[in-house]
């Protein structure tokens, strides 16, 4: 029998092991690598309509390959943008669209001959004003990237940039108006959906069957690393090579091993995903969140990634933990650093994973390992990780909610102020159940001091509950965590803060704001998840939401 615990960096306890080695002889016994490989669909579910459409979602099992002998042409794009004058770009998309970018702006230094590359992925019109003020017009290629070509959020950045980019600069209907746009989609009718995408400078057209969070390997994130001047190669190359260890059909599959585990232990309720990873490539567990909870989360099953939480002791843990901690080779004295944490946790019966990036690897490996896990996992789980049932809910009620708005009627909003909010605070706390979580979600600008006084509030809240707590900004968690925290276990607890825009910005050619789409949004979204039976506590901040942040951590510190 198989035995996943003397596999390098698992430290598994006595009393899962029997679980995991059971879920890792399952799935080397039943053929799961080769069966993925051979796209036998049956490795998730025998129902005839699910395998059709699993079977067109798996062309990210090929991106590595596929996209290898595009990279001079990736090259030969980001060198006309400099020529052109084009010195920062800006990618207008959410969730799989915007995620992979990020991770890779934050996590490589550019290179020589790069330039700065943002992401937009917040209706918060504070938000929007400070993008625009950072990548104008005059010098911004803006990638509006969206698989459907409908996303609602990034068509209306489109109207935004479009609207400002000809407000000055470019005429309608000359033959340059496109020439600061490149779309990033999917063919034929997705593309066609985006406005204007005829006179875009470039269109740059993924396969059809790679779903949205399984599309860092694509245009989606080579075309802003294109951008960014870093080794598209070399990203490739590292895919890859992963890519063929995770054909292995024993124990030493990486995707495998990690997937069996991870479904297993979720399965015996260590559903807490909790992340440590280097500071140099946090921005990784961003996108491994939406991955690994849109994903999973869906059916009452799911495994909530914790992303940026601090590691503490034992006693700050309840028992539906499992850590994983990534780093690379050469941070050897960070790993040092917690090492001893770590070792604490698992003297206390707490699973440990340590994955560690060999010397001269980056990211590239780490994004497939990820996505065959997280395939491999849902397996394990008995759900498909390549749908999200749940996601329509909130836009439906955020349409809902719009609709109202533009009658002129205010849509009720039960919001306490921070001042009276810890009576239903203490309520929903309370509630919880001992393998329950907090999510916090935020529908805030985020800069300044705003992260680091959101982190107290979290951690205010984690030692009050003893609880998991999540922290993510809306409305980019609605398409990741937002699956799971309606699909997954009800075990969660949502607090809400809202804000007010005193500066708001229109949406050219809508009958609304962007401070009303993301009020509709977190409004939309309450609703939902009431409408499940979940508990929702929103918060409104006010004209100033880090005074109201700093009032509401007072009252949770006392």
């Amino acid at each position: 029998m198989p035995d996943t615990d003397t596999l390098e960096g698992f430290r598994i306890p006595a009393d899962h092991r029997s679980a995991i080695d059971g879920a890792l002889k399952l799935a080397l016994d039943g053929g799961w690598a080769e069966r993925i490989w051979e796209r036998d669909t049956t490795v998730w579910t025998d129902e005839a309509d699910v395998t059709i459409k699993i079977a067109a979602r798996l062309g990210w099992l090929d991106a590595p390959a596929h996209f290898r002998p595009v990279t001079d042409d990736m090259r030969a794009f980001a060198d006309g943008l400099r020529e052109a004058g084009i010195d920062r770009a800006l990618v207008c998309g959410m969730g799989g669209s915007s995620l992979a970018p990020e991770v890779l702006g934050l996590a490589y230094p550019m290179g020589a001959d790069g330039m700065p590359v943002g992401v937009l992925d917040s209706t918060d019109p504070e938000t929007v004003s400070l993008a625009t003020a950072t990548f104008s017009p005059e010098t911004t290629c803006y990638i509006i990237a969206t698989k459907s070509g409908t996303t609602a959020e990034t068509l209306a950045f489109l109207a935004h940039f479009w609207a400002l980019e000809h407000a000055g600069h470019r005429e309608i209907g000359s033959k340059d108006e496109g020439d600061h746009f490149v779309a990033v989609s999917d063919p034929d009718a997705a593309v066609e959906a985006i406005p204007h995408s005829d006179a875009f400078r470039a269109v740059f057209l993924n396969p059809a069957d790679i779903g949205g969070r399984y599309s860092a390997l694509t245009y989606v994130g080579l075309a802003p690393a294109a951008l960014l001047g870093l080794d598209l190669d070399a990203l490739l190359d590292e895919a890859a090579r992963m890519a063929a260890a995770c054909r292995a059909t024993d124990a030493g599959n990486p995707g495998i091993a990690l997937g069996t585990l991870l479904g297993a232990l979720a399965g015996r309720g260590r559903d807490k995903l909790t992340l440590v990873i280097e500071p140099a490539i946090e921005s990784f567990g961003g996108w491994m969140e939406q991955l690994i909870a849109e994903s999973t989360g869906k059916g009452g099953h799911g495994i909530l990634p914790v992303v940026g939480e601090p590691l503490a002791t034992p006693d700050a843990y309840g028992q539906d933990r499992v850590f994983v901690r990534l780093s690379r080779e050469v941070a050897a004295d960070w790993r040092a650093g917690t090492d001893g944490a770590l070792d604490a946790l698992a003297d206390a019966g707490h699973p440990i994973v340590d994955l560690v990036i060999p010397d001269g690897e980056g990211l590239g490996g780490e994004f497939f390992r990820w996505e065959f896990a997280t395939a491999v996992a849902g397996a394990t789980m008995g759900v498909n990780p390549f749908d999200e049932p749940d996601v329509t809910a909130a836009k439906e009620a955020t349409a809902r909610v719009l609709a109202a708005l533009r009658d002129g009627q205010a849509p009720t909003d039960a919001a306490h102020d921070p001042e009276t909010a810890g009576e239903a605070l203490a309520a929903l706390f309370d509630g919880l159940a001992p393998d329950g979580y907090v999510a916090i979600q935020a529908y805030l600008p985020r800069y300044g001091e705003r992260d680091v006084r959101l982190a107290r509030l979290r951690e205010a809240i984690r030692r009050r509950t003893r609880r998991a707590v999540t922290l993510g900004f809306g409305p980019r968690y609605l398409h990741s965590t937002g699956q799971l925290h309606k699909g997954g276990p009800a075990r969660g607890a949502f607090v809400q803060l809202v804000a007010s825009h005193p500066d708001d910005v229109l949406i050219p050619g809508a009958h609304e704001t962007f401070g009303m789409l993301i009020d509709a949004q977190s409004l939309g979204d309450a609703q939902s998840l009431d409408a499940r039976g979940l508990p929702v506590v929103r918060i409104q901040l006010g004209d100033d939401p880090d005074a109201g942040l700093d009032t509401l951590i007072a009252s949770l510190e006392d």
